[in-house]
């Protein structure tokens, strides 16, 4: 499929063929999920722990005398309901990450990319660089080109000068083609690669 270069500018700088292979699938709400749900479950450390009743380390003689004080009846002052005692019901140490095979994690990225090219919400840039690094600047270009909520995918290397311009603009997530995901894809609006990026992903996935 063919697609249109632009510039920061808005400008055109010719046109580009995008594999059908990764930007020509039909996409697929179950493998989405999946890997988004496999994303998500990864961020999940599982290191709150709280200790328990039988975990802490407190006097276990009788507080007062079962019967006849008029109070409700205790044997510990490590119970839940006392100043100090443990948790009841406290979280414990368990991992959320979950296995997901390699085949359906490369076939959801290219899956999260064709949504995007299908959706007419891909745009490719013949490059990502500033030139002096102003975030007033680069917020008008973006805002030219209908950048409001978007995903800025560069090569290998991204330029720092465009990283400092575009860090503090709200709603706007800048990667390298390395930390391409497909969470981070669908959670913008617009998905922009750069010339470099596409050919990368190209050679990654080809």
């Amino acid at each position: 499929m063919k697609t249109n270069v632009l510039t920061l500018d808005a400008t055109s700088a010719g046109d580009i063929e995008l594999s059908d292979a990764i930007f020509g699938l039909d996409p697929r709400g179950d493998i989405l999920y999946r890997v988004v749900q496999w994303q998500l479950n990864r961020r999940h450390d599982g290191s709150k722990r709280t200790l328990q009743r039988g975990e802490i380390n407190r006097t276990t003689k009788k507080m007062y005398k079962q019967k006849g004080t008029g109070g409700a009846r205790h044997g510990a002052m490590s119970a839940p309901q006392f100043r100090g005692g443990g948790k009841a019901m406290a979280p414990v140490l368990r991992s959320r990450v979950t296995d997901l095979p390699k085949k359906v994690r490369v076939l959801g990225v290219k899956m999260a990319l064709s949504s995007k090219a299908k959706a007419g919400e891909l745009i490719v840039l013949d490059a990502a660089k500033s030139a002096d690094g102003k975030t007033k600047a680069m917020a008008a270009k973006l805002n030219k080109l209908g950048l409001t909520d978007a995903i800025i995918v560069d090569g290998p290397q991204i330029d720092a000068m465009f990283e400092r311009a575009s860090r503090n603009i709200p709603n706007l997530d800048l990667l390298n083609v390395a930390g391409l995901n497909v969470y981070d894809v669908l959670r913008r609006d617009k998905l922009v690669l750069t010339k470099s990026a596409v050919a990368a992903i190209e050679e990654r996935f080809k």
